[in-house]
């Protein structure tokens, strides 16, 4: 009893972390890249609204990367103390990647600071422009290094087993796995997509304020034309996913989709519930789920009646994939109806349900996010290293796991409410007319 305790308590306080560990990751794949782009359009068009963007999102962003770090960090002592056995295992294996990501970090906090401390300092200002290329680059190769530790647990290669240990290790060719292209790539076009639309919110909610300066609409531009980009990205990635879990991981897929019997020409159900095991009340769309997975609508989808009952993946993961991908082709409708609005110049862009409606677009990206996350975690349970180990296998026996979650959740509701506070009273008590006013005024340069 004590043993299903620690497992469970484990699994919940690992889920805690890196539910909370998301947001400011997600963040900081994001921004960095999004500040390039403002400075670059600010510097082609010597415009300086673009530029007084970088400048602001970049002040924001040191208050994300402090408490992603932190975050950072403790998921790595989590590993070590929640999942002993497991580190054991294959600690050896995820090591370089760990490894990697760590020294990405540094790379990009290096130009970050190097950035953040030299404003003003260029004659020529394209050259403090092109610090933020090795800052949006490690923000990006550090996402790609942890989503392959990630990969690898669901697709583990490169190694030989021999009784519980892994030896012979070929570590490129574990970090390199069949997982590792579609989860990397959707990893980072959801981060980019995810940032800008929260920066669309933020410029939206200004406005609804009755801030009606020309820097939030240019801002709010911007980023819903990115996000509209992004966005589309992450669906086609999502497509390649699908068919990657129909491929090698096709209970996965059977249980998001509720797909119980092995069939041709399966259907794509949404929503619904289940009753005794039949599910009422959801969308079917015909074929599609065979389309999605082989591009055949006659394609033979495995169901889960393939697997034994120990192996099924837990079935609410149905809803988080309804989650992640409802908002998704939500955020894609929005945005295009946005840009599509703004280059016929159609009034309705312009009103206040609509500008509502993109505030609301900002934190249904972070549910997006989540949802999409808890999609991928839980369904690949029971494994923590798909096929080798189990996650109850993996778990520490120790006692008071319990206690820590209370601790950490704490924690975290401390440093989440204390970074909004922060956030907040910076940009309250520097308000975008003061700073535009005050750089005009000769207290700076214009890049």
């Amino acid at each position: 009893m004590r043993e299903v305790d620690s497992v469970f308590w484990s699994r919940a306080l690992t889920e805690l972390t890196l539910s909370f560990h998301i947001i400011f990751a997600t963040i900081g794949v994001g921004v960095p890249l999004m500040i390039l782009i403002a400075q670059y359009v600010g510097y082609k068009k010597n415009d300086m609204h673009y530029t007084m963007m970088a400048r602001r999102w970049a002040r924001g962003f040191t208050i994300t990367v402090a408490v992603g770090v932190v975050t950072g960090t403790i998921i790595g002592l989590q590993l070590s103390l929640l999942w002993p056995q497991f580190m054991e295992m294959a600690g050896q294996v995820i090591a370089l990647p760990l490894f990697m990501e760590t020294f990405a970090f540094f790379f990009e906090a290096i130009f970050l600071g190097i950035y953040l401390y030299t404003w003003d300092r260029f004659k020529n200002p394209k050259y403090h422009m092109l610090l933020l290329i090795p800052v949006s680059i490690g923000a990006s190769m550090s996402a790609l290094f942890i989503t392959i530790v990630n990969a690898f647990m669901n697709a583990p290669q490169g190694f030989t087993v021999k009784g519980d240990a892994l030896i012979d290790i070929q570590p490129f060719m574990a970090m390199f796995t069949p997982a590792m292209p579609t989860k990397v790539g959707h990893v980072l076009t959801t981060g980019y997509m995810t940032v800008a639309f929260i920066l669309a919110a933020i410029a939206a909610y200004k406005l609804l304020r009755g801030e009606n300066h020309v820097y939030h609409k240019k801002a709010l531009v911007l980023t819903m034309k990115l996000g509209l980009i992004f966005a589309l990205a992450s669906a086609v990635v999502g497509d390649f996913s699908a068919k990657y879990l129909a491929e090698y991981q096709p209970e996965k897929l059977a249980a998001a989709e509720w797909h119980f019997e092995t069939e041709e020409g399966a259907d794509l159900i949404l929503f619904g519930v289940l009753d005794d095991g039949e599910v009422k009340y959801e969308i079917r769309l015909p074929k599609l789920l065979s389309f999605l997975s082989h591009t055949d609508f006659n394609a033979e989808v495995i169901g889960l009646d393939q697997y034994p009952k120990d192996e099924h993946p837990p079935l609410i993961i149905h809803y988080f994939f309804d989650t992640m991908v409802g908002i998704g082709v939500f955020m894609i409708l929005l945005s295009a109806a946005f840009v599509l609005g703004k280059w016929r110049s159609w009034s309705w862009v312009e009103a206040r349900w609509f500008r509502w409606l993109i505030v609301l677009g900002g934190p249904l990206s972070v549910i997006a996010i989540e949802a999409g996350w808890w999609l991928a975690e839980m369904g690949r349970q029971p494994w923590i290293l798909y096929g080798i180990m189990r996650t109850s296998e993996g778990a520490t026996t120790a006692t008071g796991v319990e206690y820590l979650f209370i601790a950490f959740a704490v924690v975290y509701f401390i440093l989440g409410v204390g970074s909004i506070v922060i956030l907040q009273r910076m940009f309250k008590n520097n308000p975008i007319e003061k700073e535009l006013n005050s750089r005009q005024d000769g207290e700076g340069s214009w890049h």
